[in-house]
């Protein structure tokens, strides 16, 4: 019953072909819409696929540990989304550390680019900072232009619920940014 058998690096998986049939089948559902969050986050085709791919894999190894196989979507959008959101983070850190060492080879003046480093730096920490379901629900909207009804979808959670938790994180990300908007206006 349980003979077939997909090889990961250095892991030996076993599915039912019927559990593997299913989990093909949700792939194929969710694959792009994967693809996209990534990219929503990244910003670079190349990277996005990378990461949708790993998820595809980690989803792989767990889908017969799943509970409820019907949320699979949702599954597998916040496991994509987790993954961008390290690989972002890393790469964030690694550029840090390319400008540090190379110097400021452009033209801008070391305070505008400070400031600009500086800004930057707490508008991501402010969306980093956000509880987890409250991120989600600013990625899918306001990155991947999702409408309510859709992001309500993906997440199988109810409409109210997506309305809700957009509130309270565009309520949060103001006041974590209330200084940055400050330093912005002309003086």
């Amino acid at each position: 019953m349980h003979e077939s058998a997909g090889r990961h690096p250095g892991l030996l998986v076993t599915f039912d072909a019927a559990l593997e049939r299913e989990f093909e089948d949700r792939l194929r559902e969710s694959a792009s819409l994967a693809v996209r969050v990534a990219y929503g986050i990244l910003k670079n085709r190349q990277d996005a696929e990378e990461t949708a791919q790993e998820a595809f894999a980690r989803a792989y190894r767990r889908f017969g540990q799943l509970r409820d196989r019907s949320r699979f979507r949702a599954w597998l959008i916040r496991m994509t989304w987790r993954l961008a959101i390290d690989r972002w983070r890393s790469d964030r850190r690694r550029i840090a550390r390319e400008q540090t060492s190379l110097g400021s080879a452009v033209e801008r003046s070391s305070e505008q680019v400070a400031s600009d480093n500086e800004r930057s730096t707490r508008l991501w920490a402010a969306i980093d900072d956000l509880p987890e379901k409250l991120r989600l629900v600013i990625v899918l909207s306001a990155i991947q232009g999702y409408d309510v009804r859709e992001v309500s979808q993906l997440l199988e959670v109810p409409e109210g619920t997506v309305k809700s938790r957009l509130f309270l994180a565009r309520k949060a990300l103001a006041r974590r940014l209330q200084c940055l908007v400050n330093d912005t206006r002309p003086r």
